[in-house]
């Protein structure tokens, strides 16, 4: 389960957030390519945009749903 007190530095504030638990397999940024991108230099997963329309949401949803190591997280700064 993504704990929000290990959340990577770069996510925006909101409620979807990847934590330090991630393992760069790119899941999450093909599932919601409009919400996550990717850190280069230290390979890993974060939120550059929280979603706003209910495409976007389900998209993350389903980003978290699937994440191998659940370093998603839903319950950030809202």
């Amino acid at each position: 389960m993504a704990d929000r007190d290990n959340k990577n530095t770069e996510n925006t504030s909101g409620k979807f957030y990847v934590d330090d638990q991630c393992i760069d397999c790119d899941l999450c940024r093909e599932t919601a390519p409009s919400n996550f991108t990717r850190q280069d230099d230290a390979g890993y997963s974060y939120v550059f945009k929280q979603p706003e329309t209910p495409e976007e949401i389900a998209a993350c949803e389903e980003a978290m749903q699937g994440c191998p190591v659940e370093a998603i997280g839903e319950d950030g700064d809202e």
